[in-house]
């Protein structure tokens, strides 16, 4: 990895931490548009380090919420990795509606799913339409924000 590659993914991990710190007052602490950077970030970068920037991001979040879930933050961080991931291949071959769909359903209801048995099914119940809401509000700044990204982004910087 290059310098130039790893500062930007630092900035965006420092994104994450912002977008952290804006909540969405949806029951949960530690819902806030942590996840926005890191969907810009697969315009940048492979999956993997989109994944991370995602994953990283919800721990500050987390962190930043008071770490309300304790342990299960780890859990929601891998979780959200994967649904990053998932996000920037969708991206990377081109499946532009696909991809918002995915990264919706897969951080609003999939992610929800190992807290049903985890936790309880009622948190499962309570917690996913404040994570749809979230992830469809996370989605739709970043969709708004990667028209702009891409028009400034200009020639100099390429990923793999």
């Amino acid at each position: 990895m290059t310098t130039r590659k790893l500062a930007l993914a630092a900035l965006f991990i420092s994104l994450s931490a912002i977008g952290g710190m804006i909540k969405i007052p949806l029951g949960i602490a530690s819902i806030a548009l942590d996840s926005t950077p890191a969907l810009v970030a697969v315009l940048f970068f492979s999956a993997p380090l989109a994944g991370t920037i995602a994953a990283l991001g919800h721990l500050i979040s987390a962190l930043f919420g008071g770490m309300p879930l304790g342990p299960f933050h780890l859990i929601i961080a891998v979780e959200m990795w994967a649904v990053v991931w998932l996000f920037a291949k969708l991206h990377q071959a081109g499946k532009t509606w696909l991809k918002w769909l995915a990264f919706i359903i897969g951080n609003g209801v999939v992610a929800a799913v190992p807290f049903y048995f985890l936790l309880s099914p009622a948190f499962f119940y309570v917690s996913v339409p404040a994570l749809l809401i979230a992830a469809s509000i996370n989605a739709a700044v970043a969709a708004l924000l990667m028209p702009y990204v891409l028009r400034f982004r200009g020639g100099s910087f390429h990923a793999p």
